[in-house]
């Protein structure tokens, strides 16, 4: 099974409390370009399946996250 990257439009924050690390296989449609569908048309949105199939929920809310702001970038001088 190939493995998938989730991009989300917002930073995702793990408000569970679980630690360690986790082995699990999660089934989900995913929209491409166009709003089309891709994958099996059977399988839910990230948002059903995540709830579904791992008791997982994701809730848009405000909250504070940290941030990194680059106010300027250069090259590295040649020593």
């Amino acid at each position: 099974m190939a493995c998938k990257r989730l991009s989300f439009d917002r930073p995702v924050v793990d408000k569970t409390g679980l630690t360690g690390n986790f082995d699990f296989d999660l089934s989900w449609s995913q929209e491409g370009p166009g709003g089309r569908q891709v994958g099996d048309p059977l399988d839910p949105d990230i948002f059903i399946a995540l709830q579904e199939q791992l008791g997982l929920k994701l809730e848009s809310q405000n909250t504070s996250a940290p941030i990194i702001v680059v106010d300027r970038a250069e090259k590295p001088s040649e020593n």
